[in-house]
């Protein structure tokens, strides 16, 4: 891989000295970098100045500096065009990226050399109809969640698999999620941790009123759709909890498979369970 593209929060603290580094080595390595127009601003480099598309078009795979929410941002813009990405952690948790600071100059070594897989991750497709409209279609890689505003009581989700009716949650609200966001909000609200390369989704109520109501596990191939039957106080749809839109009474949230999958580069010496057990910081005798 020699043509590498760019894509970080430039608002992180300490990635634009990092950005520096990390192009001065590769352009050592006589690699061909590429940066999105955001980060090519911050930095003052005119000549690496291309809007996403045509970076997109360039690259061979994108360095993404941030934390999980800047990957999950960029695998939702990416995944059409079907490039991979590596995540170098710059926030706290990191379970998207797939390198620390004090190893990514080895990392980059060893995808240079080719010591690498690609792991596809399934995501989530959203629409939200109101009367007979589409109003809105977006993509997820972890969630997509119906809950809640502030003030709000419970809400009644009328909730449909595969168009036969499963169950009316009261609840503050609902989670489905792919196997990627089994580790994210879903695992707070009392879901089990799926691993990531399979296909699935999971429905999670979010503080339910009722004992009966626990997590369920569907075919990937499966259709939810959740119909709003409340009309009290603000409901709201998020997507990876980065982007919302108000829902009103009668709304329906129909969740599917997305037509893509997103695309992550692994280093061979790393495993899911290994980071679950060092993010979680679970199940190791040194902790």
């Amino acid at each position: 891989m020699k043509n590498i593209g760019i894509w970080a929060n430039v608002e992180k603290k300490g990635v634009l000295e990092l950005l520096v580094d990390i192009i001065r080595w590769l352009e050592a390595k006589e690699c061909n970098v590429l940066l999105d127009r955001e980060v090519a601003v911050a930095l003052d480099k005119k000549p690496y100045n291309s809007n996403f598309p045509e970076l997109i078009q360039q690259a061979d795979m994108l360095l993404v500096l941030g934390g999980d929410g800047t990957i999950l941002n960029c695998a939702r813009v990416s995944a059409p065009y079907d490039i991979p990405l590596f995540g170098i952690n710059m926030g706290r948790l990191g379970f998207l990226t797939e390198t620390e600071l004090p190893e990514l100059f080895v990392s980059l070594d060893k995808l240079l050399l080719g010591n690498y897989r690609v792991e596809e991750r399934m995501m989530l497709q959203a629409r939200v109809i109101r009367g007979e409209e589409i109003i809105e279609e977006t993509i997820a890689l972890n969630d997509v969640v119906i809950t809640k505003g502030g003030f709000a009581r419970i809400i009644m989700l009328e909730t449909m698999v595969d168009e036969q009716f499963f169950t009316t949650y009261p609840a503050d609200g609902i989670i489905v999620a792919s196997p990627t966001g089994s580790t994210a909000y879903s695992l707070s609200a009392g879901g089990p941790l799926a691993v990531p390369n399979l296909e699935l989704m999971i429905i999670t109520p979010i503080c339910p009123h009722g004992l009966w109501a626990r997590p369920l596990v569907i075919s990937s191939s499966s259709e939810v759709k959740v119909n709003l039957l409340s009309d009290q106080g603000e409901v709201m749809l998020t997507v990876d909890g980065q982007y919302g839109l108000k829902l009103k009474q009668g709304d329906s949230v129909v969740i599917s498979r997305a037509p893509y999958h997103a695309k992550f580069l692994k280093l061979a010496d790393r495993n899911f369970f290994g980071i679950l057990r060092q993010k979680l910081k679970q199940g190791d005798r040194n902790v």
